[in-house]
């Protein structure tokens, strides 16, 4: 086993690293704040090659992989959680799945311009009553000569704002057993009948564009149809084991902007004659956190290693997910605990963290979903 970054990931992994620094850490408070997208983060980025860095070069990436992928969503994380999650989703959820499941003419049309960061998607599956039950989806598409009619609601979809189209997922049928096909379709954020709010007001990660999307009579063609129709939903919880590999690395980026402002506090504050990183009980605290977050990043890297490889990933990604999303969350509530009456003042950042950790057990599956997928993988 080599734990050790390629000469390339490791290049990759200070540029993003200085970055995230001059572009994105100087504006993170100011979006928590106001809670606006700053697209020219993004823009920078795409100059950067940051938007492609999983695809293939012929569809306007870069022809990385999965670790270096999850190299750059850390770092940009680490920056700012919101900015991270915008990030994360605009590759794992708006562009992966065209480019695992569609058509060369829907990867040209859709993926290329994602790719070289000109456009963002984004990806509808999570309804008002359809949430850990995704299966439960009650978004409608009835075939009516050559377009799909799509009539539903969607929430809580990240990016949707900004993006140039919406992967929806509704139900295009029955299946022998009574059960409902779900099917993914592409639908252009322009098309008719789409609308789009933006209106929570949300506890964290407020960087980041999170939006409301009702769909009333949406006409699209039928070639529009992501990948199998009968597929959608085994195809969407392969693009969802992706998904949580990036944002296990969003919560390791946390986690260690959270030990690193923890590290430099606890040695600069004096208190009864020399700096509480000389006390044992900081002392534990501090080394918890680094053992934690190295342990995060090493299931995230396995995981992500493991999908490199074309092998079986779920039970990973799920552990990835699980474990580094809790410790986010922990690494977080520590460094406002060795802060002390500063970590509860947002100037300090720590508080900031918190709010933004909190959702990585929420989204792309709950924390208990995790632990029911890893059950499952365990043969319960």
């Amino acid at each position: 086993m080599n734990f050790e970054l390629t000469k390339e990931q490791q290049m990759l992994k200070e540029m993003v690293r200085d970055f995230a620094e001059k572009e994105i850490k100087p504006y993170a408070q100011e979006l928590d704040e106001t809670s606006e997208f700053r697209h020219e983060t993004f823009k920078k980025m795409a100059e950067l090659g940051l938007m492609g860095i999983p695809f293939p070069e012929e569809y306007g990436g870069v022809g990385g992989d999965t670790i270096s992928y999850a190299i750059a969503v850390e770092e940009i994380g680490k920056a700012c959680g919101g900015t991270g999650l915008s990030y994360a989703a605009a590759i794992s959820l708006g562009a992966s799945p065209i480019y695992y499941f569609g058509t060369e003419e829907q990867k040209q049309e859709w993926l290329v311009p994602m790719a070289k960061g000109e456009t963002l998607g984004s990806f509808g599956l999570t309804e008002p009553n359809a949430g850990s039950d995704a299966g439960g989806t009650r978004t409608k598409a009835v075939l009516d000569g050559d377009e799909y009619v799509i009539n539903g609601e969607k929430c809580w979809i990240t990016n949707a704002g900004y993006a140039r189209q919406i992967i929806v997922t509704a139900v295009t049928g029955k299946r022998e057993d009574g059960k409902n096909i779900v099917s993914a379709i592409i639908v252009p954020s322009d098309t008719p009948g789409v609308t789009i709010s933006c209106n929570y007001d949300k506890m964290g990660v407020r960087g980041s564009n999170t939006c409301e999307i009702v769909l009333d009579n949406v006409r699209v063609p039928k070639e529009n149809l992501l990948g199998d129709s009968k597929k959608g939903f085994s195809q969407f919880l392969f693009t969802l084991d992706g998904g949580r590999i990036s944002i296990a690395a969003l919560a390791v980026g946390i986690a260690q902007a959270s030990l690193e402002k923890a590290l430099q506090y606890a040695k600069e504050r004096q208190q009864f004659g020399k700096s509480i990183s000389k006390f044992q009980a900081i002392q534990f605290k501090l080394a918890d956190m680094a053992t934690e977050v190295e342990l995060a990043r090493t299931l995230v890297h396995k995981a992500a290693w493991l999908k490199d490889q074309g092998k079986p990933f779920g039970k990973e990604a799920a552990m990835a997910k699980l474990f580094a999303s809790e410790t986010s969350f922990r690494a977080a509530n520590q460094a406002i605990q060795i802060h002390g009456g500063y970590g509860y003042m947002r100037e300090y950042d720590v508080e900031r963290y918190l709010r933004d950790a909190k959702l990585l057990e929420i989204g792309e599956g709950t924390s208990e979903i995790q632990r029911l997928v890893i059950a499952r993988h365990l043969g319960c």
